[in-house]
């Protein structure tokens, strides 16, 4: 069983940073690819990125290639994602989720999510 609960949402301005982070209570957590998602209102889950179990590979969306960046560290039970330049198109509840799977991009695949955390990007 694993338990995550995402931190580090807020309120920035466009081209602003923001560090989220998935802390993860459970012994087998490092045992988990780690992904990923947000939702904007009235639209689906997106796919964000993902992180392997070994912490050696990294997936992302092409919308945020190049600007997000997810890191993990087992030792902490921990995962972040760093968002650097943010764009209204941004905005959304970030979710992160604990897959036994790597790379998933959907999110039937994902066992354990967390409640979420708002990112808003004013323009």
């Amino acid at each position: 069983q694993v338990q995550l609960v995402e931190s580090g949402g807020g309120l920035v301005q466009a081209g602003a940073s923001l560090r989220l982070s998935c802390e993860a209570s459970g012994r087998t957590f490092k045992d988990y690819a780690v992904g990923w998602f947000r939702q904007a209102p009235g639209k689906e889950h997106e796919f964000v990125g993902a992180i392997s179990w070994s912490v050696s590979e990294t997936a992302y969306a092409d919308s945020v290639k190049g600007r997000f960046t997810i890191s993990r560290d087992n030792a902490a039970n921990a995962v972040y994602l760093q968002m650097n330049s943010l764009k209204s198109a941004d905005t959304a509840i970030y979710f992160c989720a604990a897959s036994p799977m790597f790379v998933v991009r959907t999110t039937d695949k994902y066992q354990y999510w967390g409640q979420g955390t708002q990112v808003t990007v004013s323009s």
